[in-house]
């Protein structure tokens, strides 16, 4: 029986086509799944990564219920016009307290992942407020309203809790000072600030919104924004080398 004749029944019959399919993808998923069973784990260790603080938490609930995932991405692939315009290509460590992550699938805007301290506080403000003046031809929608909200913070306790048993790790003090560091975070010169700052090395504390005496949505918002890809030092993984 010739080659052609033997590749002939797969053509004609597909049953035997599809059985044939199922093999094939069976024993590709096998390739890539059973070395992963010998890994402790599948994410490198990085120094400085840290839980969000319960103001960057909010920020990121709000995030998500506005829907920026859906035309912001949070990951730079290690191309050399992605790192020339966003900075250093994404590392896993950076996703691993996010559930879910927020990578996304399409890029209506620029990329997020390097945006913390990039620009000012004032610059997210006017941003939130009217886009198009700051971007001329952004077409993001407005979110004023932000600002004129008061962030519900009385639930923050739960959420960490609720953030632990997915294997991030708040510790007991975190959360019996959650509610606490919300406000903390978002007060200038708080005397509490240091103990924030114990509990979340490099937390940035001010008024992000400048909104006095209330904690809104911008401000958790802008701090959420305001600490993205900032917790790596990059320069320890600059290796262009493997940029293509």
């Amino acid at each position: 029986m010739s080659l052609w004749q033997k590749h002939a029944i797969f053509e004609k019959n597909s049953i035997v086509l599809l059985i044939g399919i199922l093999i094939v993808i069976a024993i590709g998923g096998l390739v890539e799944i059973v070395p992963l069973f010998y890994l402790k784990n599948t994410i490198e260790k990085v120094d400085g990564v840290r839980p969000y603080t319960p103001l960057e938490l909010a920020g990121r609930d709000i995030y998500v219920r506005e829907g920026c995932y859906l035309c912001h991405s949070q990951m730079i692939r290690p191309l050399r016009d992605e790192v020339e315009r966003y900075g250093h290509y994404s590392l896993a460590v950076e996703s691993m307290y996010d559930h879910p992550f927020q990578w996304g699938s399409e890029r209506n805007g620029p990329d997020l992942a390097r945006v913390g301290r990039k620009y000012s506080d004032d610059w997210h403000r006017d941003h939130l407020r009217r886009p198009r003046s700051v971007v001329p031809d952004s077409i993001m929608p407005d979110y004023a309203f932000l600002e004129q909200t008061d962030l519900d913070y009385s639930h923050i306790a739960d959420n960490l809790k609720t953030q632990a048993l997915l294997g991030v790790p708040y510790t007991a003090d975190m959360i019996a000072h959650a509610q606490q560091d919300v406000a903390t975070q978002d007060t200038n010169d708080s005397p509490d600030a240091a103990d924030l700052v114990k509990r979340y090395p490099n937390a940035q504390a001010r008024d992000f919104a400048g909104v006095r005496g209330r904690v809104t949505e911008a401000d958790a918002l802008i701090a959420y924004l305001q600490m993205l890809g900032t917790q790596v030092d990059f320069k320890l993984y600059d290796d262009k080398a493997n940029i293509r």
